[in-house]
């Protein structure tokens, strides 16, 4: 799984670094994050949307990423908006 470097949390601070990439092989966007704190992560886990069951499934992670990575995001976004999709 290459990995394809995009961004990192412009004011990031040593051992703080909150990161994009992109896997164009997977088609898939990679997150670094903070963890969230248990009142955040218990929010996440009991809200009820269609299509998404209650509960964060065995494998997956809630992450929080700063606003102002946003323009990271788009690049991931377009990046992979322009790779040869499977």
């Amino acid at each position: 799984m290459p990995l394809t470097f995009i961004g990192i949390d412009p004011d990031t601070k040593q051992n703080q670094s909150p990161t994009v990439w992109v896997d164009t092989d997977a088609n898939e966007f990679v997150f670094q994050g903070w963890k969230p704190n248990a009142e955040l992560e218990a929010q996440c886990a009991a809200t009820e949307v269609p299509g998404h069951a209650v509960g964060i499934p065995e494998g997956e992670a809630v992450i929080r990423i700063p606003a102002r990575m946003a323009e990271q995001i788009k690049e991931a976004c377009d990046v992979l908006g322009h790779a040869d999709v499977r």
